[in-house]
């Protein structure tokens, strides 16, 4: 009696096929929502961009009608051509290229030699002059004093004007030294102990361990140098060779607002101006002027989306 072993009963028989049917199906569940989650999400996400392009693509008059989703009704270049019309928009593409390159390189150095100064807990001032940048992210001092500020700097009508005061972040500042916090200490005093600087310590191994936040930063400003268009026309808007990329195009969409359609633009693009009202409006060249803007970004961005996610979070939040 004693080794007699006990059958299970009806009801716990019953019971474990029933938690492996649940254990088998559960997965499946939540794959096929999240599945259908995400294709949701890229649709929404992808829709307004590809609408968008397909409107730049479509003739204007046809695209009042509405009813244009992902294929053009009347396909069309003129979008493009009435943008590309003035030939002031080549050399502005330069400006922004050069002022995004410069400002981008020239944030990322200084910021981050800041921000590893302010990292370091030796240095005794750190702190009030972390406060000191704190306080530019919540107070400034306006557009009426910043316009004299560039004007006693003689900044004004200079292409300096668009580098020199975006060459230091705060925000950024305080995401790089959150990073190099996460940094191990004993790299830093290894490297001391073999008779490196704090200069030489910055090059040779903080630089290098920050290239992960680096990349999330320099997208940060590179977007932000390459949208950047209130600059030009509060700055700079009497030199013409100093224009933007972005404030040609701000001023192509407001001129096309005026009436549905510029002369000018017109002409320029081989149209007559009564051709021009049946093909190109307000909508298409903003269409089109949207896609010309975001192009050059969207090419950057691939390159350093590995870096993006990590160095967003790793800099954000300290381990």
């Amino acid at each position: 009696m004693a080794n007699q072993t006990i059958s299970p009963g009806p009801a716990t028989a019953a019971a474990a096929p029933k938690s492996v049917r649940k254990k088998r199906v559960e997965p499946i569940l939540f794959n096929t929502f999240n599945t259908l989650f995400m294709i949701g999400l890229v649709v929404v996400t992808l829709y307004p961009f590809l609408n968008t392009i397909v409107v730049s693509l479509n003739a204007g008059n046809d695209t009042i009608r509405g009813g244009i989703y992902l294929w053009p009704r009347e396909f069309t270049w003129q979008n493009y051509k009435a943008v590309f019309a003035s030939g002031t928009i080549y050399d502005a593409f330069w400006i922004s290229v050069a002022r995004t390159v410069l400002s981008t390189l020239l944030n990322l150095v200084l910021t981050t030699m800041l921000a590893y100064t302010l990292s370091r807990r030796e240095y005794v001032f750190r702190k009030p002059i972390t406060l000191i940048f704190i306080l530019t992210m919540y107070f400034n001092a306006g557009l009426i004093p910043g316009y004299f500020l560039m004007k006693d700097l003689h900044l004004l009508n200079s292409f300096w004007v668009y580098v020199i005061p975006s060459m230091i972040s705060a925000f950024n500042m305080i995401v790089i030294r959150t990073y190099i916090g996460t940094i191990p200490e004993s790299l830093v005093e290894s490297a001391r102990i073999d008779g490196a600087g704090d200069f030489k310590i910055f090059i040779r191994i903080i630089f290098p361990l920050c290239k992960p936040v680096l990349a999330t930063i320099a997208l940060f400003v590179a977007v932000g140098a390459w949208n950047s268009w209130f600059d030009a026309f509060i700055y700079t808007s009497s030199r013409q060779e100093l224009s933007t990329l972005q404030y040609e195009l701000m001023k192509l969409l407001s001129s096309s607002m005026n009436a549905n359609s510029n002369p000018a633009v017109a002409a320029g693009a081989g149209m007559t101006q009564d051709a021009a009202v049946n093909m190109v409006t307000p909508i298409s060249i903003r269409a089109a002027v949207t896609v010309v803007a975001s192009v050059p970004i969207l090419l950057v961005y691939p390159f350093m989306q590995k870096y993006f996610v990590v160095g967003l979070n790793v800099g954000s939040v300290k381990e």
